[in-house]
């Protein structure tokens, strides 16, 4: 029979993370990724200082640095009536090993997470094995079925995992989180993203600064070689955006954002990487056997880049905390509860303050108006400049950061 302790649906972030803690504990381990390889655009490309911490923990910030990470040290917005863009953000004054922003790919990271975690004998990834939903005994979940060969398998492909535990790591769409009956209550969201690869960086700081006007948001990120753009747009008027053509659409980037002009000449429809942005999360994050983590227990908003950093915690708290249970054969629902008592939270908090910011960013898109502090607002932070580091620690460390257990450091 072909079985393991934990098995984990999904070879994202959330799942390796878990996956190589667990299997540093001593426990056998199978991740299923149905996809052939990890490389997708612009998927959670930012690592705070919390995931940074981590890695260090866990003997990979060495491995990391060796990616050739492009550094976000904080953001400023304009000032209402003109003058000097002002810092609202300053991760550079937070008191930690790394106070800054760190932009990878993420196929980058996964890579990394996964050659350490195959160097343990107990681990084992297995790509194009897609999760066709839960093994269920007794009314609990004993492991998965899955399809060797990915999605385009043909009949005969069907094959069965046991598992003391699922994880369930395969983002808001999991089949298993659905036939599992976990279904997520939703917070509608008033705009949608495209983001689009622009060459040239040379007009960029290592400090954001968005801007908008006249109905559209942009945020600007340095990455080496090329800029990540994101522009931001009313939910639905995709279509309208894109009805004059992609010229016009060339010609608006352009206007919009000067500094990058010469880069928009030959952008295509399909440069256009499509975001339907999503804000969601269990009630219940657990079954018998099943436990969600990451997008799959909570789908967060683009807006702050948080989302890859809170489903890394996510893996590193079900590791340190689904391992003694697990080697001593005690793992009960007491422990997916305490697991779920320890990140719901966080989950919770951070999206409050997202569903915050995106009521600004209703307001700013619905307007002709340009993105801009207020004057007031504006002199405080310039007389009491420290006060930029309260968001940057919000946004870098957040109020649960969780560690790396010692049975899994090196």
């Amino acid at each position: 029979m072909d079985a393991c302790d934990v098995a984990i649906a999904g070879g994202g972030p959330a799942g390796l993370v878990a996956g190589l803690i667990l299997a540093r504990a001593g426990l056998r381990v199978t991740v299923l990724e149905k996809h052939a390889d990890v490389l997708r655009d612009f998927r959670g490309d930012t690592v705070h200082p919390s995931t940074l911490t981590l890695l260090d923990e866990l003997g990979l910030g060495d491995g990391f640095a060796r990616l050739g990470a492009q550094r976000v040290r904080g953001a400023s917005i304009p000032v209402a009536g003109g003058g000097p863009p002002v810092t609202v953000a300053d991760l550079s004054r937070l008191r930690v090993r790394h106070p800054y922003i760190e932009m990878a790919p993420q196929w980058d990271v996964l890579n990394l997470l996964a050659e350490a975690a195959s160097a343990e004998p107990g681990f084992e990834l297995r790509m194009n094995a897609e999760v066709l939903g839960p093994v269920v005994e007794g009314g609990a979940v004993r492991g998965v079925r899955y399809a060797e060969g990915g999605p385009s398998a043909g009949p005969g492909s069907e094959r069965e995992l046991r598992a003391t535990v699922t994880l369930v790591c395969d983002g808001r769409g999991s089949v298993l989180r659905r036939e599992a009956g976990l279904v997520p209550r939703s917070w509608p969201v008033p705009f949608d993203v495209w983001w689009v690869r622009v060459p040239g960086s040379s007009a960029l700081s290592d400090t954001l600064a968005p801007r908008g006007g006249r109905g559209l948001m942009y945020v600007l990120i340095p990455r080496g070689e090329y800029v990540q753009a994101a522009m931001l747009f009313p939910r639905g008027s995709g279509p309208e955006l894109l009805a004059g053509g992609m010229e016009a659409l060339r010609e608006r980037f352009a206007r919009d954002l000067p500094e990058l002009a010469g880069g928009f000449g030959g952008m295509a429809e399909e440069d256009l990487k499509f975001l339907h942005v999503e804000l969601s999360r269990l009630r219940t994050w657990y079954r018998r056997g099943l436990i969600c983590l990451g997008d799959a227990a909570h789908t967060m908003s683009p807006v702050g880049g948080v989302g890859v950093n809170l489903a890394i915690q996510d893996g590193a708290a079900a590791g340190r905390l689904l391992a003694p249970g697990l080697l001593d054969g005690t793992l009960s629902d007491r422990d997916a509860q305490g697991l779920q008592r320890r990140r719901a939270p966080v989950a919770a908090a951070t999206q409050a303050a997202q569903r915050l910011m995106h009521r600004g960013v209703a307001r700013l898109l619905r307007s002709d108006a340009e993105l801009a502090l207020p004057r007031p607002a504006a002199r405080v932070l310039r007389s009491a400049p420290a006060l930029a580091a309260v968001p940057a620690w919000l946004l870098g460390v957040g109020p649960r950061p969780e560690h790396a257990p010692d049975f899994a450091r090196r």
